[in-house]
């Protein structure tokens, strides 16, 4: 089921569908005496700093139970931000080292809504890690294949101990079941199940970025390239949610005052198939939106569009370089 030690490299076009920037949340543990539930699924690997106490003991970044002195094992669940199928696992015990759980495993459910902890703790679980060797102060990887689609797990701890961060790789799958097709979404929106491909640089700031919730938090929360000293564009690569007719489209460059790119373009294509982008591949592009001049540190609104779609990817390219904070298409699913 499962193959451990892959390398972080191994996750790389997937998402951590636990984050906390994303919505996820850790709604319940059996105890987190040591150190908060929470900390499991923020950003980083956990700092440590060696004269911090607390009135319990040592403060940790991460979740930490207390030594486990009768039968049993320790267990925390987590509402995934983004529903998904799930494909990587990270159990970090970064700094945990006399104090880190020997073996781990993990058990997911899907149940869409809010349902309670008692909701949670009666559902059916199923094993997707079954129970494996953790090695302290470290990255523990785990491939897993299950299909299904994922909006819950459970990370199960023997006996007891700490864990840094916990992550859940893998690529997000809205229940379009509940979402109608009436009211216009952001069809390339993470959240809503785009991607970002490709791109051709992001020296500076991350391509997936551009699709996160909420507005940029600073400069590197955005997608941004190096300075460009050779003719020519940046670009990147969107795969929407689900294939769409587009009515607004917005190009944020907030944050970005030195660095934003001078004017942008949009174009989009339909396809029933997968495909591969990358920067001599031909595809028939479709003009959405003309060259059109940018502004430092402003959202930019186009609703006068050279085409709707419907489309299932769209390319941004930016001139001559810079620093886009989001990318948002508004439209209606097909």
């Amino acid at each position: 089921m499962t193959t451990k030690d892959l390398g972080a490299a191994a996750f790389a076009n997937c998402v951590d569908l636990a984050q906390a920037r994303l919505g996820g949340e850790v709604l319940y543990c059996t105890d987190d005496f040591f150190a908060g539930k929470d900390n499991l699924i923020q950003e980083g690997r956990g700092i440590f700093i060696a004269d911090k106490y607390t009135e319990d003991g040592k403060w940790m970044d991460g979740w930490e139970s207390r030594r486990k002195r009768e039968e049993g094992y320790d267990y925390a669940i987590l509402k995934l931000g983004a529903s998904g199928i799930v494909s990587g696992l990270d159990i970090d015990t970064n700094h945990f080292l006399g104090n880190h759980p020997p073996f781990a495993s993990v058990d997911a459910c899907c149940i869409d809504g809010d349902p309670d902890v008692e909701t949670l703790q009666n559902a059916e679980w199923t094993e997707i890690l079954s129970q494996a060797g953790l090695k302290l102060g470290s990255q523990n990887l785990f491939a897993v294949h299950y299909s299904d689609r994922v909006t819950h797990l459970r990370l199960n701890i023997y006996p007891d101990g700490g864990v840094a961060r916990f992550r859940a790789y893998g690529r997000v799958t809205p229940n379009w079941d509940e979402a109608g097709k009436d009211a216009p979404m952001d069809l390339a929106a993470l959240l809503n199940g785009g991607e970002v491909l490709a791109c051709n640089d992001m020296f500076f700031g991350a391509k997936d970025n551009m699709i996160m919730p909420g507005d940029g938090v600073n400069m590197g929360d955005g997608w941004e390239t190096r300075r460009k000293r050779d003719p020519g564009y940046d670009w990147s690569v969107i795969k929407l949610g689900a294939p769409g007719t587009l009515k607004k489209v917005i190009i944020d460059t907030k944050h970005f005052k030195g660095n934003y790119p001078d004017h942008a373009c949009l174009e989009g294509l339909y396809a029933d198939k997968p495909l591969r982008f990358h920067a001599g591949e031909k595809h028939e592009w479709t003009p959405i939106l003309g060259e059109s001049k940018l502004s430092a540190h402003k959202q930019h609104v186009f609703e006068e569009l050279l085409a709707a779609g419907p489309f299932t990817h769209l390319r941004l390219r930016i001139y001559p370089d810079g620093g886009i904070s989001r990318l948002r298409a508004w439209g209606l699913r097909e």
